[in-house]
């Protein structure tokens, strides 16, 4: 499988935009860990996950198949960043506690990727392959943007995109599975930080490229007439999926 690079040419906005995951997952993984020494973040982007790792464990090494998402990771002193495939991490054999994969396992050969996770996790490590579904505000917001996702682009998603709308579910997933709780990302965001982060959507820059004009534009127009007041800030959430398993 051909890497399918729908983030690169917009890193930068990547970096600003994509929602943090919560300390609470990462505590929640590492317990999981007989020894939080070493976690490998495949499709790290731009470190978004990787640096919260890094708070729990020795070492993290974050990859990502971009070298313009590594260019504009999140530095850390404990994370090694490294443009590698998913399916090639190049680390030595049982060298990692922990793998985790945030919003990008669908993009991966899975059968491929879960061959190197069985050659580089310790026994008995720890796969977590994470998602998320679309943000969540309250009614006054969510109409807008559903609109946008379903309607507007909804034609220009990849085929991979159906796999986040069913949280993972539908992954063959050849590990002793585990249930996690009940998690999800939450902010406070104000309008500009929604519409950038929409702006990230791979939907979007295919949309861009069929229809030769920015959807985003309308978009920002219909969700700042429904926001109100630009500086007031809400709350958001984007309810998590796991798969987790133990190698």
């Amino acid at each position: 499988m051909s890497f399918k690079d729908h983030f690169s040419s917009r890193s930068a906005d990547y970096a600003a935009h994509r929602p943090t995951y919560p300390v609470a997952l990462v505590d929640y993984l590492a317990g999981l860990c007989k020894t939080p020494a070493t976690a490998l973040d495949v499709g790290c982007g731009t470190g978004q996950l990787s640096v919260l790792l890094a708070e729990r464990f020795a070492s993290v090494v974050a990859t990502d198949a971009s070298a313009r998402q590594i260019e504009n990771a999140v530095p850390h002193e404990r994370v090694t960043y490294r443009v590698a495939p998913a399916e090639k991490s190049g680390l030595p054999e049982h060298s990692v506690d922990l793998v985790t994969v945030a919003q990008a396992a669908h993009w991966f050969d899975l059968p491929a990727f879960y061959a190197e996770v069985r050659r580089v996790a310790k026994p008995g490590g720890i796969l977590a392959l994470i998602t998320y579904g679309v943000v969540r505000a309250d009614p006054e917001i969510d109409p807008v943007v559903r609109h946008f996702y379903r309607d507007v682009i909804g034609p220009y998603w990849p085929p991979e995109r159906r796999h986040v709308e069913e949280g993972y579910r539908g992954f063959d997933f050849p590990f002793t599975e585990l249930t996690a709780p009940d998690m999800a990302i939450t902010a406070e965001w104000r309008a500009a930080d929604l519409i950038g982060y929409a702006d990230t959507w791979s939907a979007v820059r295919e949309a861009e490229k069929v229809l030769g004009r920015a959807p985003i534009d309308a978009f920002a127009q219909d969700l700042t007439a429904a926001w109100g007041d630009p500086e007031r800030r809400r709350t958001i959430r984007f309810p998590l999926s796991f798969r987790i398993g133990r190698v």
